[in-house]
């Protein structure tokens, strides 16, 4: 038995006729009732009790006719329910942030405005940090990330895309004795002690730059992957961060921000997910998050 068997028969059922049963199902009446028959054969007896003006179910036919009702039923909530996950309306999203992907509002504004408009995907948001996102994108347990760029991510099975640009900030006690210096340029840093986000080589591109432009490998005083413990462990006076500038917004009493004058320490933040993603639900996330990237750029 076939699915197209039991919307013949349902159809014939409904109309009572065959004529108009054929009509509404687009195909010629000895066809219609071709396969009727063959239905019956397969069954093993009639399921419709046939007159000149009129046809009527059998009680075969009653009980099938419920099933078949059924059945069609539950084959076109599947077929909705795949087209609706494959258009990206259903499913679930596995993200992973770090960085400036909080605090510069990028990762807010993606997630506000997809669950506006997709509200039955299932958004699953952890704070992951950065080269861990990418590993585990790979492995297929995460399908999309914000972090600062890293060497990781320039693989052939990653699309990296950047998605927000900030210039640095220097992150002090205020009783700091650069504390009254309003603009600092990376030369005045040279002997401090330094705090970073380098638990996870968060921020290898910056230690990269400052040895360039220092000559030397500068003072690394403590290593965290936490946000929060890079701008405490500043504002208790065990050295200085180089925080990008989004984090200005974070008021921890005792600390104070710098502008630093240097653009080529400039802190990033990207979108990565995997090529050729399958996942329906994830490509539309990222064709709205890139829209969002158009937006800000024809704005700026």
């Amino acid at each position: 038995m076939e699915l197209r068997h039991l919307r013949y028969f349902l159809a014939v059922a409904e109309e009572k006729h065959f004529g108009r049963a054929a009509e509404r199902l687009h195909i010629v009446q000895p066809a219609l009732s071709m396969q009727i028959r063959a239905l019956e054969e397969e069954l093993g007896g009639p399921l419709f009790v046939r007159t000149s003006r009129r046809v009527d179910l059998t009680d075969a036919g009653h009980l099938l006719l419920a099933q078949a009702r059924s059945t069609l039923a539950q084959v076109e909530h599947a077929k909705l329910t795949v087209q609706r996950v494959i258009r990206g309306e259903l499913g679930s999203i596995r993200l992973g942030f770090a960085g400036n992907a909080v605090f510069s509002g990028k990762l807010m504004r993606d997630l506000r405005a997809f669950h506006k408009a997709y509200p039955d995907v299932e958004l699953i948001v952890r704070e992951i940090p950065p080269q861990q996102q990418a590993d585990a994108i790979l492995a297929g347990q995460l399908d999309i990330g914000y972090t600062p760029d890293h060497s990781k991510l320039h693989v052939r099975a990653l699309v990296a895309e950047r998605i927000g640009y900030w210039e640095r900030r220097v992150a002090m006690a205020d009783d700091h004795p650069l504390a009254y210096i309003p603009r600092l340029k990376v030369a005045m840093l040279a002997t401090e002690p330094l705090i970073f986000y380098d638990a996870h080589d968060a921020d290898e591109y910056l230690l990269h730059r400052l040895i360039e432009m220092l000559g030397h490998t500068p003072n690394i005083a403590h290593r965290t992957s936490s946000t929060l413990s890079v701008l405490a462990l500043a504002a208790a006076g065990m050295g200085i961060a180089l925080v990008p500038e989004p984090l200005e917004q974070v008021h921890i009493p005792g600390l104070i921000y710098r502008k630093l004058e240097e653009p080529d320490l400039a802190a990033n933040l990207m979108l990565v997910s995997r090529a050729g993603e399958t996942n329906g639900a994830a490509c539309t996330f990222l064709a709205m998050a890139r829209e969002g990237m158009d937006s800000d750029k024809a704005i700026g």
